[in-house]
């Protein structure tokens, strides 16, 4: 039937040509974007899916370079104990050398002890990086604070999030402690026992050529082998070195302690970043657009767009044929 006020070949063509220009928008924004899935509309799942891992991976961002930042505060903290253990070496050396010297020559090793004790300070007090010292610090009471590094954000199945820390136990390594009692000295400054080397919060101190008594005391920190005018006996001085080993045992054992923490920081740094890289991935493969596949589609919608075009207007002119029906003989 032909009709003047429908013209069901032009309607078809129409809707085919809509489709296809639909189909073409899409394509088009893939390619702009590219992304397959640029919005909640494209796919809800997958949108849901991959707003919520980038905003995972922001947060792992912010954990790598927490990690970073941790990572520098326990080197330059093993870095100021392994100039430590250096110089607490050469206290030992001084004292064994002064074991079974005169007066005039223990006072002259006394000299180069002192300034020893002072370098052992000085390395303590300028083992920071960002505001945090591991080796010298004040605590108000009880233990020193423990300094903890974020190393991992997590998300359980049900959505919850939570914080991973790899904590360093600065009360195991400190060096010195200026806090009041009954906060426990550090390593070196802490009081010592001169027939074992422990420590002990009951401070004796000895008589310098005195006799031994059962309980005397000495500290790395402020032992002397001459005082006023008075030499340490050789017995004294024997008691300092067992101290001075001791308080060596300590610090080597804390040195290993910061490299078991800097070695574990360094791991989870790569391991952050190793999952950052996964999770891009992942995410990706959800939302990306294949531009391989985008480029081919776009070419065949823009030839079904220009053939719509030429169906729709073959169909709007099959209605002027009608007016020949009505033209005079």
């Amino acid at each position: 039937m032909a009709s003047i006020m429908t013209n069901a070949a032009a309607l078809t063509a129409l809707q085919s040509l809509n489709a296809t220009q639909k189909s073409l928008d899409t394509t088009q924004s893939r390619i702009s974007t590219g992304y397959r899935v640029s919005q909640a509309s494209d796919n809800a799942a997958y949108w849901s899916i991959a707003t919520t891992m980038r905003s995972d991976n922001q947060a792992m961002s912010t954990v790598s370079d927490s990690l970073g930042l941790g990572a520098s505060k326990v080197d330059t903290a093993y870095t100021g104990m392994n100039s430590a253990i250096t110089t607490i070496n050469s206290i030992q050396q001084k004292l064994t050398a002064s074991y079974g010297q005169t007066d005039a020559a223990k006072e002259k090793t006394q000299v180069e002890i002192a300034a020893l004790q002072a370098q052992l300070k000085g390395y303590a007090d300028s083992a920071t990086f960002s505001g945090t010292n591991m080796l010298s610090v004040s605590t108000a009471s009880g233990t020193a604070a423990d300094v903890k590094v974020v190393s991992a954000f997590n998300r359980t199945s049900a959505g919850a999030v939570s914080i991973s820390t790899i904590d360093v136990k600065v009360e195991s390594i400190k060096l010195y402690d200026s806090g009041a009692a009954p906060t426990a000295k550090g390593i070196l400054d802490t009081a010592r026992l001169g027939t074992t080397g422990a420590a002990t919060t009951t401070a004796q101190a000895p008589t310098l050529g005195g006799p031994i008594v059962a309980g005397d005391t000495y500290s790395v920190a402020s032992l002397a082998i001459f005082s006023g005018t008075t030499a340490a006996s050789d017995a004294q001085i024997s008691q300092m070195m067992t101290v001075v080993d001791a308080a060596l045992k300590d610090m080597t054992t804390a040195a290993t302690k910061l490299g078991a923490a800097k070695s574990s920081i360094d791991l989870q740094k790569t391991f952050t970043q190793s999952l950052m890289d996964s999770i891009d991935r992942g995410v990706g493969q959800l939302v990306d657009a294949d531009m391989n596949k985008e480029s081919t589609r776009l070419q065949a919608l823009q030839v079904q767009q220009q053939l719509g075009i030429q169906s729709l207007s073959i169909a709007n002119s099959s209605s002027q044929s009608i007016l020949s029906l009505f033209k005079n003989g």
